[in-house]
């Protein structure tokens, strides 16, 4: 394995997104990052032949950056809806799916959901995403997956401990 191919330094710019945009407390901040982080992510599963994945992250990209605009319903429901359209198309094993599924419940989640709920079913398909990363064979998507599940914990410690002190005031 070449850890200095293009589709690896990919997942390595996509590392840095996603942890940048985990690292943030403002929600607005945190999707713009993870729209742009999405872009770079679709390009290195396709790279990495991954096209379930690919796809997946390529619709994130367009669902994240929507849902700064809007909290439609219907647009959650069109970006699943060609989500499960992608992997019925490119799912070709039973792991192709995982990304998939991942990627439909953080679409609920990112119109639906703001704060610690919405940091909480992030975390969730994070772990998803780390499983897809590493049945993908892909360097930068398991660092980068870990990480983020790791900032995303951090900054949910973060926003607790400031839920509470606010409450004791």
């Amino acid at each position: 394995m070449d850890y200095f191919s293009p589709a690896q330094c990919a997942g390595y710019v996509a590392l840095v997104l996603g942890v940048g945009a985990f690292l943030n407390k403002d929600d607005k901040r945190m999707k713009l990052l993870l729209s742009v982080e999405s872009v770079v992510y679709g390009a290195h599963f396709f790279m990495l032949g991954n096209l379930a994945a690919a796809g997946s992250a390529a619709i994130s990209a367009g669902r994240t950056y929507l849902s700064l605009k809007s909290r439609s319903l219907w647009l959650a429901a069109a970006a699943v809806a060609l989500n499960l359209g992608v992997g019925l198309k490119v799912a070709a094993t039973g792991f192709a799916w995982i990304p998939i599924i991942a990627s439909c419940a953080a679409t609920v989640a990112f119109f639906t959901l703001d704060g610690m709920k919405l940091r909480i079913v992030l975390l969730t398909t994070t772990l998803m995403w780390l499983m897809n990363g590493y049945l993908s064979r892909s360097i930068g998507g398991v660092v980068l997956e870990s990480l983020i599940a790791a900032a995303n914990a951090t900054t949910l410690v973060r926003m607790g401990l400031e839920r509470s002190r606010a409450a004791a005031e």
